[in-house]
């Protein structure tokens, strides 16, 4: 599969550029003072834990920006399962290059891996194809673009990208504008300049009977935030078809399969899918 279809490569560039300035500074003055020169190595990428590794090509990328000469070779896929002491990888070149792109191409592939672990975890558990995982903006600042492109490797689905693609209307929204029904009247009154999807959160039954009445050609999709689960089927049923059900809060692997059988959701947003993981554990290794 391609992951990459939609990745934007100049973007990532700025970004991997920005972290080697933040490690390198001035300079490696450890490598400076002890390896010389010429001096060539090789390294294996070392799997220490079960998971799914993601962010293959971006590690490729860093040691490209470092150094063109560098052979990276893979054994491995973006979306691959791995396991405890299996080798991913190999990478050949210059050994003062390869300690100074070494932590931040690991960095980033061990995050993204770990990412994209807990977001197959959760697919796996909701086990329900209907409904789709997807990722919001709790995400690491300047870190956005991997880890939500780690999300679908691991199985899952973007929501928004940013403030800038799409109208979600949140409670915060809401109350700016003296509650739900004010607000929706504002949305029907500028709507002729909405050139994007329509999100409305709600916090209950009341705010999604109203906007099923005046939401009507204006909004997309509802989000149920907070929804208990007897509320949820009231609102899959109310909503017969009418809207896009996203459910959201609180949502992670110990309860999500609560939320499998729910026929009507389209999708589950979670934010412990980039903010509460573990990256998973992969060393780089001289071997000569």
């Amino acid at each position: 599969m391609n992951y990459y279809r939609n990745f934007n490569e100049a973007e990532a560039e700025k970004l991997i550029r920005l972290a080697l300035k933040e490690d390198i500074g001035k300079g490696d003055v450890t490598s400076n003072l002890l390896i010389p020169e010429k001096s060539m190595s090789q390294a294996e990428l070392l799997v220490k834990e079960k998971g799914i590794i993601a962010g293959l090509k971006v590690f490729k990328m860093v040691f490209g920006i470092i150094d063109k000469s560098i052979k990276v070779n893979f054994y491995k896929n973006d979306g691959d399962k791995v396991f405890k002491n299996e080798v991913a990888g190999i990478v050949k070149g210059s050994t003062k290059n390869l300690l100074a792109g070494e932590r931040v191409a690991l960095n980033i592939l061990q995050r993204m891996s770990g990412i994209a672990t807990m977001t197959r975890k959760l697919t796996e558990r909701m086990n329900n194809p209907s409904v789709r995982i997807i990722d919001t903006r709790k995400t690491t600042p300047n870190f956005r673009l991997f880890e939500k492109l780690a999300v679908v490797i691991g199985g899952g689905e973007n929501h928004r990208s940013g403030l800038y693609d799409m109208i979600l209307i949140k409670d915060n929204h809401i109350e700016a504008n003296g509650g739900i029904s004010n607000t929706l009247r504002i949305l029907k009154k500028k709507y002729s300049s909405v050139k994007c999807l329509v999100e409305i959160e709600v916090k209950n039954l009341k705010e999604f009977r109203i906007v099923l009445v005046d939401g009507t050609g204006i909004v997309d999709r509802v989000m149920l935030d907070n929804f208990k689960k007897k509320d949820i089927q009231t609102a899959v049923n109310l909503n017969k078809g009418k809207y896009e059900l996203e459910l959201s809060g609180g949502i992670n692997f110990e309860n999500i399969n609560q939320y499998r059988n729910f026929k009507g959701l389209n999708f589950i947003s979670s934010g412990a899918l980039t903010h509460t993981i573990n990256s998973l554990d992969i060393s780089f290794n001289f071997i000569t």
